[in-house]
């Protein structure tokens, strides 16, 4: 169980967290929700003790292992699979000493703890992870260096998901991951077996991965039993409850107040009116929810072309002499709603590169209409702009003619206000920075709107607008994202992109999402063969290590017995060291009764193995 006691908690002299408390359960998968710039990740450093609160207390039970990615990603020469293996500090740090441990007691509690913490499938599990992840057998080989940091970034949440900490912290895990891993991860977390609090502006991932929502709001927690959508469904229903008590009461001091109003003079009716007075006084007013600015996307609407707006026949596109995709005969009409689907690395990027002009075809037919404008978002464009310019600065550019004043209100209607406008870009939170992105990317009223993950970095809120714009826009629109709700509420064409290949999918997206989670459900038979051969190598290594170490217990058990065989020890001289020699008996006759049973148990697991 965690305990949040009354949090009280600023940063430079700004309130976060004002009297907070909640009681989460152990085991649960929590949901934590709450508007951009609230405290989400601070409340994570807290429980962390990566802060110190104003006033308060954490209370989590003891020894737990407490776990979070951390934010820099790995990079060394040391291979994915090794990388995530070492993240399980206790498991690598046992197996380094087992090697060279003398003591029988410390032996003994090695070989339990390792299996306790079923040290010995470590390998399989680590890869199984990576492989949900993204990664391939051949990758997982690789040096952490050669990829690059949103990859990187994978590798670090592979390790702290083998590590199973007991207390599994979770930032947006979901902003570095495709639609394919991220429905691994909804499944593998749902599976989870310790406490998980996740911060996800996912509704999907929130309604089918946790079972309670800690919403953070006006600087107080409070958790809500379900799923986002039942936590949605309640925090409309009590707003109202509240605005209807609220009615009652301004409906009440009117009343009173008027009574006040006209008897407060006459003599007969003073003493009625003082009492109607000292009512008003102590009504307490009934304080409503504040209303979050909503923001409202706002897209130039583009004048009509002529059907289709781009046409490819037999067309092949990649770079230099390596052909990425071929083959491909494919139409856009003005109005397509089109998300493309497949794992990273399959060539989605590469079709959106071609598709917005930024990559050249290399064989077939490539039309499109003349006046065709594309307007293209991907996620490292956030990262791409100038840091020391403003807003402001940024669509001055792009629209030099326009006065301040209109400026400002392109700006706004991305949620990006007067503050924010003449703020340099470096210091914008990572949703303005997507915001003004988009914006970027619409302002000149493109026919073809192709986004690449624009939903990193922006809240609930923030999302469903967009999804609102999208569906009003009379563009056209091709996505690539791994939110499932926006995929659900804006595409109504899905393409597969795989094998070198561009299909139409002729399911809907819960059959692909089915379809990619069934691998972790049912293998293959030559998944299964390669899965039980390298078990069967795990294994038969467990075996060897066992026998070396009942090897060792038994050698300690002879030298042992050889001491307390001679009649010398006996002597009063002697002992102190027989009496300590005993003990040491008795501690290596438990650890080989202990050993044998690993070395039996391993023996066991091998042969059943081997005749299946």
């Amino acid at each position: 169980m965690i305990n949040l006691n009354e949090l009280k908690y600023s940063i430079e002299g700004q309130l976060l967290l004002d009297g907070a408390s909640a009681i989460i359960p152990s085991g649960h998968k929590v949901g934590l929700v709450g508007r951009n710039g609230t405290g989400k990740t601070t409340l994570f450093h807290l429980i962390l003790e990566e802060k110190i609160l104003d006033s308060g207390d954490i209370s989590i039970p003891r020894n737990s292992r407490i776990g979070g990615v951390s934010q820099e990603a790995p990079s060394s020469q040391t291979s994915l699979l090794d990388t995530v293996l070492e993240a399980h500090k206790e498991r690598a740090s046992l197996l380094k000493e087992s090697v060279h441990s003398q003591s029988p007691e410390r032996i003994a509690y090695i070989q339990n703890r390792l299996t306790d913490i079923d040290a010995w499938s470590g390998e399989a599990r680590a890869a199984s992870i990576l492989a949900g992840l993204g990664f391939t057998q051949e990758e997982q080989s690789k040096p952490c260096s050669d990829f690059s940091g949103g990859w990187r970034m994978r590798v670090a949440l592979a390790g702290i998901l083998f590590s199973e900490p007991d207390i599994l912290l979770l930032d947006e895990p979901t902003n570095y991951l495709d639609l394919e891993g991220s429905l691994w991860l909804e499944q593998y977390l749902t599976n989870y077996p310790h406490t998980v609090i996740i911060i996800s502006h996912d509704r999907e991932l929130l309604n089918r991965s946790v079972d309670s929502i800690l919403h953070l709001n006006n600087k107080t927690l409070r958790l809500y039993t379900g799923t986002y959508d039942m936590f949605s469904q309640q925090v409309l229903a009590q707003r109202a409850i509240l605005v209807s008590q609220a009615k009652k009461q301004d409906l009440r001091r009117a009343h009173l107040q008027s009574f006040v109003d006209r008897f407060r003079a006459k003599a007969t009716k003073a003493k009625q009116a003082q009492s109607r007075l000292k009512m008003l006084e102590k009504m307490q007013p009934i304080t409503l929810p504040e209303d979050a600015a909503r923001i409202s996307f706002k897209f130039p609407e583009p004048d009509e072309l002529a059907p289709p707006i781009i046409s490819i026949e037999d067309g092949s596109v990649g770079y230099d002499d390596k052909i990425i995709l071929r083959d491909l005969n494919l139409r856009i009409d003005q109005d397509d709603r089109i998300a493309l689907l497949g794992k990273n690395g399959e060539g989605k990027s590469t079709l959106a590169k071609l598709l917005s002009g930024r990559l050249q075809k290399k064989s077939g037919k490539f039309i499109k209409s003349n006046k065709l404008r594309v307007g293209f978002f991907a996620q490292h464009q956030v990262d791409e702009l100038n840091l020391k310019q403003t807003p402001l600065e940024h669509i001055k550019i792009l629209r030099p003619n326009l006065d301040g004043s209109r400026l400002r209100g392109l700006l706004a209607g991305f949620g990006i206000g007067a503050d924010q406008a003449n703020t340099m870009v470096g210091k914008l939170s990572g949703g303005q920075k997507a915001r003004l992105s988009i914006l970027l990317a619409t302002i000149d009223a493109p026919h073809l709107l192709i986004l690449d993950e624009p939903t990193n970095h922006l809240d609930i809120e923030s999302r469903e607008s967009l999804i609102e714009a999208l569906t009003s826009y009379s563009g056209a629109v091709i996505l690539v994202s791994h939110d499932m709700h926006l995929l659900s509420l804006v595409a109504d064409r899905l393409w597969l992109v795989s094998n070198g290949e561009v299909k139409t999918y002729k399911g809907d997206l819960q059959s692909y999402r089915t379809l990619q989670l069934e691998p972790q459900k049912k293998h293959t038979k030559k998944e299964l063969k390669i899965t039980d051969n390298k078990r069967i190598l795990e294994i038969k290594s467990d075996v060897k290590k066992c026998e070396l170490r009942l090897d060792k217990l038994l050698e300690m058990q002879n030298t042992l017995s050889a001491r307390l065989g001679d009649p010398k020890v006996y002597e009063e001289s002697m002992k102190d060291k027989r009496v300590t020699w005993q003990k040491k008996y008795s501690e290596v006759m438990d650890a080989i009764q202990i050993a044998e049973k690993l070395w039996v148990k391993a023996s066991e697991k091998l042969e059943k193995l081997s005749n299946i």
